[in-house]
């Protein structure tokens, strides 16, 4: 009785969803572009969170409130306009990891 043995591999049509190797090389290309962005948005959000807790700290210590809603309100504005509804969540976002803990 004889063996076989199957091996599968993985071609980068197969992780692109790509019909042609050109399509592929486009798609492969372009993700790690959008992988080095998110990797540069990470470091910005995290540095926006820094900033941000220095501001609360001074804020705190003259007496104010942590946070300052007519601020965040500028902006989810901001968001909105530059990019629409969706722009709204995301400025949600930030503003919620910029908080820290409440």
């Amino acid at each position: 009785m004889t063996s076989t043995t199957s091996t599968t591999s993985t071609t980068s049509l197969d992780v692109t969803g790509a019909r042609t190797s050109e399509a592929a090389d486009v798609i492969t290309g372009a993700r790690e572009r959008i992988d080095a962005l998110d990797d540069r948005i990470i470091g910005l959000v995290q540095e926006r969170m820094a900033v941000s807790a220095v501001i609360q700290d001074s804020r705190i210590a003259s007496g104010g409130r942590r946070v300052n809603l007519s601020r965040e309100m500028d902006v989810l504005g901001h968001y909105r306009d530059a990019l629409g509804r969706p722009g709204t969540s995301l400025a949600m976002t930030l503003l919620e990891l910029c908080r820290g803990r409440i």
